[in-house]
């Protein structure tokens, strides 16, 4: 475990914070809490792995893992050896589990905690991607995922996370999140709006969250935060589920921005409660049903999470005036599709029914059915899969779809053992001692698809993307 790092917590935070401390909490234990190292985390990928298949993988490794109560693919981990990344390690790179910190858990969880998954999803404050990777876990990478993130230089970061782990089934935009009500009115069942907040709850993971914090600052995020609320209600169809949650602490960015949200529409939204959403929920129930967690309650970031169920339409926003342009795809036809998913089956790649695939120029892309409703409405920055560009002699199958569509049954493929891994993710060709039969092969390590490769005499020529080709020490387990 590292070391504890000294936090910076203004005495105006504190204060504020003393007077919404619940009763049986104390603020020393709430100090103290702040101050230790923050648990490392992980979530198993079920798109990848069952829980229980990814548990009799790591049995021999030096990983003690413990179940987080509100994430059943969740675990807090602890490890002999932490000089070593746990991003380095070869279950990370190939998708298999996703570092995320435990209470950022907590709102997927809130938002599938009705039964039934819903069918488009909108996640409007989207990167890194902890929690579109969740949500398309828990949709079994069926219907349709709106992710989209205000930052240009992390719309990036949310695509390779996405790719990495084999989703198929998001679309990303880049918008600033208040647009969507107006643009896409009453277009999804289930909304996760992770606000842009102050981030007074994750100072045991930034020492230095706080140092530009202020009462004014607060106040204005808030703001901010309501209009953003606002935009997302909209977005929500009748009868649809929004969780609203931050990683702060104070009321209000969280129980005021949704007390304001509930002045506004009255009996058009309501609040379900999440008393019952895990063992222990209790500790951090609020009066009004939502989940104030303080860090020393579950020794976790600090969070805030609200159910809300829109019970029926409300007077819609202005249109958008802006111009979406021309959408530059068209489908493919029924018998042109046929063609190039048998094409593909052949290099054992496959798709259901829910995927489809449209075109553009030489380049071939899998969309998810559920959202092509939105299409031409606003601007997409990715749509689904990029799955091949046209040659003369074929298909050049990308790397993306190979990740995210090759079965672990499928031929042909190509198992490597650890060192051969371990090449392969620095970026190197590799020359096994008896190379594969065919000239195309899908890479794979334990049962995992890695990506897709030549094979040229004895050399398994690699084409990993420059991108995710990792310098230094890999955790492989050799």
């Amino acid at each position: 475990m590292a070391k504890s790092t000294a936090v910076f917590l203004p005495p105006a935070f504190l204060d504020a914070t003393r007077a919404i401390m619940p009763a049986e909490l104390a603020m020393e234990d709430f100090i103290a809490a702040c101050q230790r190292p923050l648990r490392r985390s992980l979530r198993v990928n079920t798109l990848k792995i069952s829980v229980a298949d990814f548990l009799a993988l790591v049995q021999d490794y030096d990983w003690r893992l413990e179940p987080i109560p509100w994430c059943a693919e969740g675990f807090w981990i602890e490890r002999d050896d932490e000089e070593l990344r746990l991003g380095s390690a070869a279950e990370h790179l190939s998708g298999l589990f996703y570092i995320q910190e435990a209470s950022s858990m907590l709102p997927v969880s809130a938002l599938f905690s009705g039964g039934a998954a819903p069918n488009r999803v909108l996640d409007v404050a989207a990167a890194p991607g902890s929690k579109t990777t969740q949500i398309a876990a828990l949709m079994g990478n069926q219907g349709g995922i709106v992710a989209n993130e205000y930052s240009a230089s992390r719309v990036k970061v949310l695509h390779a996370n996405i790719s990495r782990c084999g989703v198929k089934n998001a679309a990303l935009t880049h918008f600033d999140g208040r647009v969507f009500g107006a643009a896409l009115p009453e277009s999804f069942d289930a909304i996760l709006l992770d606000a842009p907040c102050s981030g007074e709850g994750v100072v045991r993971k930034d020492p230095d969250a706080m140092s530009n914090w202020s009462p004014q600052s607060v106040a204005e995020i808030a703001a901010t935060q309501r209009e953003l609320i606002d935009s997302a209600f909209h977005a929500l169809a009748p009868g649809g589920v929004m969780v609203y949650s931050t990683c702060t602490l104070n009321a209000q960015e969280n129980q005021q921005v949704v007390r304001w949200l509930l002045d506004t529409y009255g009996d058009a939204v309501s609040v379900e409660p999440l008393g019952a959403l895990f063992p222990g929920a209790d500790k951090a129930l609020t009066a009004e049903g939502f989940l104030h967690v303080f860090p020393q309650i579950y020794d976790s970031e600090g969070f805030f999470v609200a159910r809300l169920r829109k019970q029926r339409a409300v007077a819609p926003l202005a249109k958008p005036t802006y111009k979406v342009g021309k959408f530059p795809f068209s489908p493919l036809s029924g018998k042109e599709a046929a063609l190039v998913a048998q094409a593909a089956a052949a290099s054992g790649l496959t798709w259901g029914d829910d995927s489809r695939l449209w075109e553009r120029d030489k380049e071939l892309w899998l969309f998810p059915a559920e959202l092509e409703p939105l299409f031409g409405k606003v601007r997409f920055s990715r749509i689904g899969l990029k799955l091949a560009e046209r040659f003369p002699k074929g298909f050049r199958w990308q790397h993306e779809a190979a990740i995210a569509l090759a079965g672990t049954g499928d031929k042909p493929h190509f198992e490597l053992d650890a060192a051969l891994a371990q090449e392969w993710y620095h970026g190197r060709d590799l020359y096994p001692e008896q190379p594969p039969a065919g000239d195309e092969c899908i890479v794979t390590y334990q049962g995992q698809p890695l990506g897709i490769a030549k094979r040229i005499g004895s050399r398994i020529k690699n084409n990993l993307p420059r991108e995710l080709v990792r310098d230094g020490a890999l955790d492989f387990h050799l």
